[in-house]
């Protein structure tokens, strides 16, 4: 028996292969989710679940595919609209994925999820470690001022491999440093 929690709704998740398990499972607005045979108030079970690259997840033993259920997901398909076919991606709007609040998340393109990812608390903490290491750099200063002036010159005759070759480094890097991940403080 599960107790409700006051504005609370649950819904029966629709899934491929859901009809053949043995119980029914359902997620509520507030982002729990519960296994039943008969109703949620009857014989309900909260679930924990597990953890998967941080977020919460349901591992069923479904046929033909691999049976995890990304409860996010869920509570988004049930719970908050869908403003187009483009919208195929869900984000925690507060970027704490363990809120699975249906206020807390929101369908958005894949562009959107990129805006978002770069607002996250630990995306800008990573950028400040970044700008501030001072030790361990394969690169100085006069070195990335010449990479930045290379990639800006339009008349420019190596490639990001030749370039990356010629200063050891990867291609990577060079696409960090141009779009100001890496060494934003010079100019």
């Amino acid at each position: 028996m599960i107790k409700k929690i006051p504005g609370e709704v649950w819904k029966q998740m629709q899934f491929a292969g859901s009809k053949n398990l043995r119980k029914k499972y359902a997620v509520s607005n507030h982002g729990r989710a519960a296994s039943y045979e008969q109703s949620l108030t009857e014989d309900g079970k909260l679930l924990n679940g597990s953890l998967t690259s941080g977020y919460r997840t349901l591992n069923l033993h479904v046929e033909n595919g691999n049976g995890t259920i990304y409860i996010h997901r869920e509570v988004a398909k049930l719970f908050c609209n869908k403003k187009s076919p483009k919208h195929k991606y869900v984000i925690h709007v507060n970027h704490k994925k363990n809120d699975n609040t249906s206020k807390n998340l929101k369908w958005a393109t894949q562009e959107e999820v990129g805006q978002h990812q770069q607002g996250s608390p630990l995306k800008i903490a990573y950028k400040k470690r970044q700008a501030s290491k001072t030790e361990g750099l394969k690169l100085k200063a006069t070195q990335v001022k010449a990479i930045k002036d290379a990639i800006k010159n339009p008349k420019r005759k190596l490639t990001y491999k030749q370039l990356a070759e010629k200063y050891d480094v990867s291609e990577m890097t060079l696409y960090r440093i141009k779009s100001g991940e890496n060494w934003s403080k010079v100019k």
